[in-house]
C-alpha cells in the first residue's frame, strides 16, 4: 500500500471557517494516523473571491492549533509549487487540458455571454442551473484554429457523455451513482486562463501523489465531474471521504451570523486553542469509547475516519464552553494567570491581590469573559434588593442577618488578622457561641461583603482579598441599608 498523503488545499479568501478547520484536522489525522504525510496546497485561482491577508490566516491557524504541515508552499517536498497561482505559471493545466482535448475528452467552447444566456435552465437537486447544450464540440479542426489564430475569446470544456451512469465510491457514503445526462461539461480553464477550482484541483491532487480527499459533503454532487477527469486522464482514483454537514443548534448550516463560525471567532470570544481544536474533532467523529477530552497526539493515535458520522453534526456551543471551562480546571495555574490577568485588570482597578481572585475563578469560568461577572463586586457593591438576605435552607431573613451583622461588626472592628483562616475562626467562634449553623452566619456576611447571590469563593476568602478597611466599609453600609429597608 502507498504512503498516505493528504492535502489541505484552502482559498485565501477571509477568516478560517469552523468546518475548514474540520477539514484540516481530519486531513491531519488521517494522514499522522497512518504515518502519513499532510500537504499544505494554496488554492488562489479565483481571483474574484481572493481577500489580502488571507493566505497569512491560515498560516497562523495551522501554526497555532498544531496542524503543521510536512509540505506546503514554505516546505518543498519535492511537488511545488505549492500556490495554484504560481503552478498556472508553469502551463501544467493548459497542458493537461489540451491533452484531453487531444483525447475527444474536452474541447474549446467559443459562446459569447449572449448565446450562453439564451441556453435553457435545468433544476438539478433543488438548483436551477443551465446546461451547456454541446454547441462547440461540433466545430471542425480548421474553424477552431481559425477562432484561436483571430483571438476569440474560449474556455475548455469537459466533454462528459449524455448517456448511461457514472459511479464513484465515497468510504462513508459507499457507492454513488448518477446518471451522465446529469453531468454539465463543466469549464477547466477559464477565459482568462486560469483553470477553474474543480480542474486545478483533480490535476493538483494527481501530479502532488494525494491518496485520500477529505472534504464536505457539499462536493459530492460534483464527485462524478471528478470521477470522470480522473477516467479520462487514465489515473488512479483517490480515496473519498465527504464530511458530514456542520449546523447550529436549530439545525441551519453554520453561518458568519452565528458569531462563531470562524476559528478566529472563537479565540476572540475567549476559548482555548485546544479546547477548539478537541471540540471540532468530534464533529462528526467518534472514538470507540465515550471519551471526549483529547489532546492532538492522543486524537492521532485514536483517529479512525471509518468512525466519522454520515449524519449531520451541530456545532453546541455550550458543549464548546464546557470542554473550554475543563481545559481550564487542568490548566497550569502559573500559565492561566497569565492568560486571566488582562480580563481581571480590565474590571479591578483597586490593590488588590489579582492571583488570589484568578484562583478563586480558575475552576468555576468556562471562559476568559466570564470572568468580569464573578469578579465585578470587587469593585464596587452592586444594587442589589435586601430579600436576597433571605435564604430558605441557611434559614436566614434579612431581619435576622441585620441581627448578625450588628453583632460582628465590633468584632471584626477589633480583629487585625484579616487572613481567611483567623476570619473563618472568628465567624464560627460566633456561631458556636450563639448556637447557630454555619449558614445562617456566613450568607448575610458574603452579601453583605458582595452584593451578589452567587461568588467566586466565601465570605472570609472575599474579606481576605476586600481587606480590613474595606469589608468592615461594606458591613456598615449592608446594615445602613437593612435598617433603612426595614425600618
Amino acid at each position: 500500500m502507498s504512503k498516505i498523503r493528504t492535502r489541505y488545499a484552502p482559498s485565501p479568501t477571509g477568516k478560517m471557517h469552523v468546518g475548514n478547520l474540520r477539514s484540516a484536522l481530519y486531513e491531519f489525522l488521517i494522514a499522522k494516523h497512518a504515518g502519513g504525510d499532510f500537504m499544505l496546497r494554496i488554492e488562489d485561482t479565483d481571483q474574484e473571491r481572493f481577500v489580502e491577508g488571507a493566505t497569512e490566516i491560515i498560516y497562523r491557524t495551522l501554526e497555532k492549533t498544531g496542524l503543521i504541515p510536512d509540505e506546503g508552499p514554505d516546505k518543498d517536498g519535492g511537488y511545488g509549487p505549492y500556490v495554484q497561482s504560481e503552478r498556472m505559471k508553469t502551463g501544467i493545466y493548459l497542458k493537461y487540458a489540451k491533452e484531453l482535448i487531444d483525447k475527444g475528452e474536452a474541447y474549446y467552447c467559443f459562446c459569447d455571454k449572449e448565446r450562453l444566456a439564451s441556453l435553457k435552465s435545468e433544476v438539478v437537486e433543488g438548483k436551477e442551473i443551465t446546461v451547456y447544450d454541446k454547441h462547440c464540440l461540433s466545430l471542425t479542426k480548421e474553424e477552431i484554429e481559425e477562432k484561436l489564430a483571430a483571438g476569440v475569446p474560449y474556455v475548455i470544456r469537459q466533454n462528459n457523455p449524455t448517456e448511461g451512469t457514472t459511479t464513484f465510491h465515497d468510504e462513508l457514503y459507499g457507492d454513488i451513482t448518477v446518471q451522465n445526462s446529469e453531468l454539465d461539461d463543466m469549464i477547466l480553464i477559464k477565459s482568462d486562463g486560469y483553470p477553474t477550482y474543480n480542474f486545478a484541483n483533480v490535476v493538483d491532487d494527481h501530479t502532488m501523489n494525494i491518496t485520500h480527499v477529505v472534504r464536505g459533503n457539499e462536493y459530492l454532487s460534483s464527485s462524478p465531474k471528478y470521477v470522470r477527469l480522473y477516467e479520462a486522464f487514465g489515473w488512479e482514483i483517490p480515496t473519498y471521504v465527504h464530511l458530514p454537514l456542520i449546523t447550529d443548534e436549530n439545525h441551519k448550516k453554520l453561518s458568519k451570523r452565528s458569531g462563531h463560525a470562524s476559528f478566529e471567532d472563537l479565540l476572540e470570544q475567549g476559548f482555548l486553542t485546544e479546547a477548539i481544536v478537541n471540540y471540532i474533532a468530534l464533529l462528526g467523529w467518534s472514538p470507540e469509547d465515550n471519551r471526549e477530552i483529547f489532546s492532538l497526539q492522543e486524537l492521532i493515535e485514536q483517529f479512525d475516519y471509518h468512525r466519522i458520522s454520515k449524519s449531520p453534526a451541530v456545532f453546541d456551543i455550550v458543549k464548546l464552553k464546557w470542554m473550554n471551562g475543563e481545559y481550564l480546571k487542568a490548566m497550569e495555574f502559573d500559565t492561566f494567570y497569565e492568560m486571566a490577568e488582562p480580563y481581571i485588570k480590565a474590571v479591578i482597578h483597586k490593590d488588590y491581590d489579582l492571583k488570589k481572585i484568578a484562583e478563586m475563578v480558575k475552576t468555576r469560568i468556562e471562559i476568559f469573559p466570564d470572568i468580569a461577572g464573578h469578579i465585578d463586586f470587587f469593585e464596587a457593591v452592586p444594587e442589589y434588593d435586601v430579600s436576597m438576605y433571605a435564604h430558605k435552607k441557611m434559614k436566614t431573613t434579612p431581619e435576622s442577618s441585620l441581627q448578625v451583622l450588628k453583632d460582628l461588626l465590633p468584632r471584626l472592628e477589633a480583629q487585625e488578622d484579616y487572613s481567611n483562616d483567623a476570619l473563618y475562626q472568628l465567624l464560627t467562634d460566633y456561631v458556636a457561641e450563639k448556637g447557630y449553623k454555619n449558614g445562617y452566619v456566613l450568607w448575610p456576611v458574603r452579601t453583605a461583603v458582595s452584593g451578589k447571590q452567587m461568588t467566586p469563593g466565601g465570605a472570609t476568602e472575599l474579606m481576605e482579598i476586600l481587606g480590613k478597611e474595606e469589608s468592615i466599609s461594606r458591613i456598615r453600609a449592608a446594615i445602613a441599608k437593612l435598617e433603612a429597608e426595614l425600618g
